[in-house]
């Protein structure tokens, strides 16, 4: 049974960074496909980045040039870095094993963009 836990969300003011992690364990990490989401107050839960087991990343269009997925396969662990952070940011953050499929949620990490 795969587990997730998050870390390094925060309140930061608009145009700010902030890098969350997510730590994997009861996984085969190296061969899995991890992606981090985000929701709301009263949204659907919107996947913002994933990447591949290779290392491939792949990004929403609202994050596109501002967020970077990265991975760290010894460490078991995948990162979000966040740059010029903006108010609509304002979520909490969950990774997710995306491959293969996994219905198991983390508590998740509140980002929180305000000035």
């Amino acid at each position: 049974q795969v587990q997730l836990v998050e870390s390094g969300g925060g309140l930061v003011q608009p145009g700010g960074s902030l890098r969350l992690s997510c730590s994997a364990s009861g996984t085969i990490f190296s061969t899995n496909s991890m992606g981090w989401y985000r929701q709301a107050p009263g949204k659907q839960r919107e996947l913002v980045a994933r990447i591949a087991s290779g290392g491939h990343p792949n990004y929403a269009d609202s994050v596109k040039g501002r967020f970077t997925i990265s991975r760290d396969n010894a460490k078991r662990t995948v990162y979000l870095q966040m740059n010029s952070l903006k108010p609509e940011d304002t979520a909490v953050y969950y990774c997710q094993r995306l491959w293969p499929p996994s219905d198991y949620w983390g508590q998740g990490t509140q980002v929180t963009v305000s000035s």
